[in-house]
């Protein structure tokens, strides 16, 4: 099992660019199955969540061609659908809980999917009940096998209707638009999902000939087309990381650069970390963080304590709570931190507050963070990352400490964040890959 060593305490100076966009690539991927013609996708990120869903693509018999990188063609005009019920697929896509995606796709071509018991990070209860209820009201019948853990769906024909969805799930809306484009009729999608990453897939369903509007709200109309053809996308650059880049400079006390941020798509995760009193610049399509200047926590208007908590979009993303939590550690003040969606999202925090962090976890969905004002240094401890976001958390916490930490189980950062440790080190961070 690799981890990270970190030697903290550095000043980190320089330029990074975000990669593409790990949960648009993850809903992008899936749609290369609703047409046979050729499809090119450009800033992919190579992360292990996307290589293994391009593995799974290829074991269906989509051809994928590495064109540059970060760039690919996908061709899916001979998919082979004996391979859906092969325990080697249900395994290798209950690995990812990205590829419960493939469903909308393979329902509205081929009339079948099956959903595999999802796997992904491990931060509390994430049902399937927003996607199968969206399905049957599709026409989709469903068979839950408990022996195998997966869910088996079928249809005679898709048929546009009017759905309200009971939660405006982000994967439960996309597997929904791409089951709908090539139904028979009109399908509205009420409380849907608008992040940014569903309207990139709006509007490259929209290229390949899909008849959506409503795009960018929660009500999206969709006449259902009688086929799709190829085209070409890019991804938006992965707002999580910018947020990551954020917090780091803030907490250790950095100046860098964060070029290409799509600052048009960030919505107010700017703002939350003005919040935090953080100074950020914007320079074109770049941000400038000051981390150098002490940082103070606003207080709302009439005084009490600040609350920062996620909501959908355009709300805060549930992804980078975890990042403006371990942000707020040096920061002068106090914040409640309220992660509604995942239960256990937050227990992560017991390592910070070994490092030597002030935080009051109040329970699985809050905590309080006391800031330490650069009173004192966090230290060196030895910690395993649970998740993607925690993971991240941690390293962002580790190389803002005095002495070594050691990061375990960094293959769940590379879930999400490309080749993390070799940009740093450009950065002038010292970490490096071990095994341990």
């Amino acid at each position: 099992m690799q981890s990270f060593e970190v030697i903290g305490g550095n000043k980190l100076q320089g330029s990074i660019t975000p990669q593409g966009a790990k949960n648009e690539a993850l809903q992008i991927l899936c749609a290369v199955l609703l047409s046979p013609e050729e499809i090119e996708i450009t800033n992919v990120p190579d992360i292990l969540d996307v290589r293994l869903l391009i593995e799974i693509l290829q074991d269906l018999g989509v051809k994928v061609v590495r064109l540059d990188r970060g760039s690919f063609s996908f061709k899916s005009d001979q998919i082979d659908l004996t391979r859906l019920d092969n325990p080697e697929f249900h395994a290798k896509a209950g690995r990812i809980r990205g590829s419960v995606m493939l469903a909308g796709p393979l329902l509205a071509r081929f009339k079948q999917a099956i959903i595999p018991r999802p796997g992904g990070d491990k931060i509390g209860r994430r049902k399937m009940d927003t996607h199968v209820l969206g399905f049957e009201k599709l026409g989709v019948q469903h068979n839950y096998k408990p022996e195998s853990g997966c869910i088996h769906l079928s249809v005679n024909q898709l048929k546009g209707t009017e759905i309200l969805l009971d939660e405006p799930s982000v994967t439960g809306t996309a597997n929904l638009i791409m089951a709908a484009v090539l139904a028979k009729g009109t399908t509205t999608l009420y409380n849907a999902a608008c992040e940014p990453y569903i309207q990139q897939l709006c509007q490259m369903l929209n290229r390949m000939g899909a008849r959506i509007s409503g795009i960018r709200s929660n009500l999206l109309t969709i006449e259902g087309v009688e086929q799709l053809q190829g085209c070409s996308h890019r991804l938006l650059p992965d707002m999580i990381e910018v947020g990551s880049f954020i917090g780091m400079a803030a907490l250790t006390g950095s100046n860098i650069r964060i070029c290409n941020a799509g600052i048009e798509q960030l919505g107010i995760i700017p703002d939350k970390f003005r919040q935090l009193g953080i100074s950020l610049k914007i320079d074109g399509d770049d941000i400038l963080v000051d981390g150098e200047l002490p940082y103070s926590i606003q207080d709302n208007m009439d005084g009490s304590i600040l609350t920062i908590s996620d909501h959908p979009w355009p709300g805060l993303t549930p992804d980078l709570l975890s990042i403006i939590l371990v942000t707020a550690i040096q920061a002068k003040g106090s914040v409640l931190i309220h992660q509604k969606m995942f239960e256990s999202r937050l227990f992560f925090v017991d390592k910070l507050i070994d490092m030597g962090a002030r935080i009051i976890l109040c329970d699985p969905h809050r905590a309080n963070v006391i800031g330490l004002e650069r009173s004192q240094a966090l230290r060196g401890i030895t910690m395993s990352s649970p998740d993607i976001r925690a993971g991240v958390s941690l390293l962002i916490a580790a190389l803002s400490a005095e002495g070594k930490s050691l990061i375990q189980n960094v293959s769940q950062i590379d879930r999400g964040y490309e080749q993390l440790d070799i940009r740093l080190q450009k950065l002038g961070a010292q970490i490096k890959r071990v095994e341990a």
